[in-house]
């Protein structure tokens, strides 16, 4: 069983997840660095599939460096560049290396990318995917073909708090639970309001749902700026930005924010863990940790 498994289901600790740099090069030296600074913190670590629609190394070929150098991934798989037989064959090829956690989503369009031209497929849409590898589990492909020994998949998704519709988020992720999926991972949300809400809505008609809202460190009002122009989905109170805009210490504020909004999630309904964004990359998220009250690993 995995380990993000077991804590989810078996135990009340909080479950902290992160997101892997994307690799483009550097072979396993940039792995094992990369590694070495996540292992201490994370039950569970993202192996992105072309995340922001740009080309990458493989979700497949990342999670399975990722577990060599002894962290569990979560294995993405996005619906925007695969058809459902791809589909099938990252889930079998985790399977394969003894990866089971994998997180089945839409994927950001092509527009968001640096290629604009490629063709989107969406072959099946991110609650078909789930329904396939719950399918998968009970030992065969979605044409009925047999798979001895089935693949023990802990499956999850996404989901955004944050993006109207706010009632139909609810709705969509009851969705994704009645289709397999046991835990979701919030996209970034700066509205506590809205994430109460969302939250409180799941742990009504969704109890055995498990949440990890995002928590994004950053150093400035600038990324928050840049997020809150060009990356869609995510809405950032102008408030908010000009409150660390207006700092003296920019950084210091930044992070005081990200540990408010850590504290609020982790204290709302459904909610079992975070999943942390390191934009920062100093030693602050070893201070965040530790003022979560974390230890380590040795």
């Amino acid at each position: 069983m995995s380990q993000m498994r077991e804590k989810l289901e078996n135990t009340l600790e909080t479950v902290f997840t992160a997101e892997f740099p994307s690799l483009d090069g550097g072979g396993m030296a940039k792995v094992e660095k990369n590694a070495a600074r996540l292992a201490p913190w994370f039950d569970a670590v993202n192996a992105t599939d072309n995340p922001a629609a740009h080309a990458h190394a493989s979700n497949t070929s990342s999670a399975i460096a990722m577990k060599m150098h002894g962290i569990e991934p979560i294995m993405q798989i996005v619906c925007r560049d695969k058809n459902r037989l791809a589909i099938q064959a990252d889930m079998m090829g985790a399977a394969l290396h003894g990866i089971e956690n994998i997180s089945l989503l839409t994927g950001d369009d092509v527009t968001a990318g640096d290629e604009p031209e490629t063709r989107r497929v969406f072959d099946i849409d991110s609650t078909q995917a789930i329904n396939i590898a719950r399918i998968l589990t009970t030992g065969q492909y979605l044409s009925g073909r047999k798979i001895n020994p089935a693949p023990d998949f802990y499956i999850s998704a996404v989901e955004n708090a944050a993006a109207p519709p706010f009632d139909y988020r609810i709705e969509r992720a009851l969705k994704k639970h009645r289709a397999g999926a046991k835990y979701l991972q919030l996209q970034i949300c700066y509205h506590p309001d809205r994430l109460e809400k969302f939250c409180a809505g799941v742990a009504k008609i969704a109890p055995d749902l498990k949440l990890i809202p995002t928590i994004v460190l950053v150093k400035s009002a600038k990324p928050m700026g840049f997020m809150n122009e060009k990356v869609p989905g995510i809405d950032i109170p102008l408030d908010t930005i000009n409150r660390v805009a207006a700092a003296t210490d920019q950084a210091e504020e930044a992070y005081k924010l990200t540990l408010e909004l850590a504290e609020h999630a982790l204290s709302l309904p459904a909610v079992r863990g975070l999943h942390v964004t390191d934009f920062r990359h100093d030693d602050s998220l070893d201070r965040f940790m530790h003022d979560l009250g974390q230890k380590p690993r040795n």
